[in-house]
């Protein structure tokens, strides 16, 4: 009996057992809570938050691929007639808002008419602009109303690379601008016109393979940016064409320009205040006005460029060489800076420093200036069109100083210096008297 007893016994704790097991396995949480077994994704989302765990999310969950976004898939025709502004900026939303690696693609061989069209970020992880058709501007001025400064503008977005793949071009249709300007037509009253392509407040950007043409004031302008690598960009324009400056740069650091090619109605490359650590080489330039730093200190103010080298570049009959230029009356510097390596046929100016530069019928005669310091003229030929190949027309109260002329041979000139100190290393011709 007592034996039977202990059987019983132990029956039943094995039947106990199992039945606690079963429920145990029931409440356990497998990952399926639904009953199609749809993946029940709660409990990864709050793994997803929590940094401690980061490392436990599966591999097996799909991360965002690269994409690209069409204009063509937003409905632009491309026609050059219809304008497309409503679906390039459809598409622009639509790419600036998309997870991972996101292209905006202008595809090839076809003309957008466009008007005032802003490429706003930040985004998310935009990375490619690529422009292979053509931009091509609006040529009703009334299309500018409400920003008569700008037609295309890039701003607030990183890390981003505008690529024409030799293909793209930006066409501004300038000419109606150019017609109406005061300098081309006296009887005119001066207005605005607006930059063909504005770069704002971009960091680590690349532009190359571009091509811009015929803008309706300045060409590129590329303002308030940071580590920007531009290449192999062409930029052209009439050599009458007012105001449009080929590439104009500031308060931006840490620029180069390499490899490109501009003949335009202005400067091919103007640098102004707050610019720092600029690189430019193997430029070709004409027609224009050559490579401006300034205008500087204009209306008082002041203003600070450093760190300027211009190596490896060919100059032909534009209107300046290298220039630097400072309004009377400004204040601040402009120093560190070297031309070297240049070549220069039918050049007018070559060579200037003009801290009495004045754009009006007349300016009024001030002490205070820019000070032009620690500058370097190296390895710099050519021809000279004008009486004065070298000119240093500097300030009386503050001269210019550290001026360095080396290796320099410029035929069909004399030079002109005042209030400056020059130092001549190797041959150097023209001499200050």
């Amino acid at each position: 009996m007592t034996r039977c007893c202990g059987f019983l016994a132990i029956f039943l704790c094995v039947l106990l057992m199992l039945s606690w097991c079963e429920a145990l396995s029931s409440n356990i949480d497998d990952g399926y809570g639904h009953e199609d077994g749809s993946f029940e994704s709660d409990i990864l989302i709050k793994l997803n938050n929590d940094d401690d765990v980061l490392t436990l999310i599966s591999s097996d969950i799909p991360t965002p691929e690269a994409s690209t976004v069409s204009v063509s898939d937003f409905g632009a025709k491309g026609d050059g007639k219809i304008d497309d502004t409503q679906a390039f900026k459809k598409a622009w939303k639509k790419a600036c808002s998309t997870n991972g690696v996101t292209n905006f693609l202008v595809p090839k061989g076809k003309t957008y008419l466009l008007q005032t069209t802003q490429f706003i970020g930040p985004c998310k992880s935009l990375r490619s602009f690529q422009i292979l058709g053509t931009l091509s501007a609006s040529t009703k001025r009334s299309d500018y109303n409400n920003d008569k400064n700008h037609w295309l503008i890039v701003e607030d977005v990183n890390n981003l690379s505008i690529d024409g793949a030799s293909t793209g071009i930006i066409d501004g249709n300038g000419k109606t601008w150019w017609q109406n300007s005061c300098k081309f037509d006296q009887s005119k009253p001066c207005t605005k016109a607006p930059t063909a392509l504005t770069l704002y407040n971009l960091k680590n950007l690349d532009v190359k393979n571009l091509r811009v043409r015929n803008a309706q004031q300045i060409q590129i302008s590329i303002e308030k940016c940071k580590n920007v690598d531009v290449k192999n960009v062409e930029i052209t324009a009439p050599g009458d064409s007012p105001n449009t400056d080929g590439i104009h740069i500031t308060n931006t650091q840490n620029i180069r320009i390499s490899n490109s090619d501009i003949g335009t109605g202005d400067d091919c490359i103007s640098i102004e205040d707050g610019s720092q650590n600029v690189q430019i080489n193997d430029l070709t330039c004409g027609p224009g006005h050559g490579i401006s730093i300034g205008s500087l200190g204009d209306d008082n103010s002041k203003a600070y460029v450093s760190g300027i080298n211009v190596d490896g570049a060919k100059l032909s009959k534009t209107d300046n060489g290298v220039r630097i230029k400072t309004y009377q009356g400004g204040s601040g510097t402009a120093k560190n800076i070297k031309f070297q390596n240049i070549r220069m046929e039918n050049v007018k100016n070559p060579i200037i420093i003009d801290q009495n530069y004045c754009d009006k019928d007349k300016c009024e005669k001030q002490e205070s200036a820019v000070q032009v310091n620690n500058v370097v003229y190296r390895n710099i030929s050519g021809t000279s069109t004008t009486d004065v190949a070298i000119m240093f027309n500097c300030s009386e109260k503050y001269p210019c100083q550290s001026i360095v002329l080396e290796n320099v041979d410029i035929k069909g000139g004399t030079a002109s210096c005042k209030n400056v100190n020059v130092k001549d290393q190797g041959t150097v011709s023209p001499q200050c008297p």
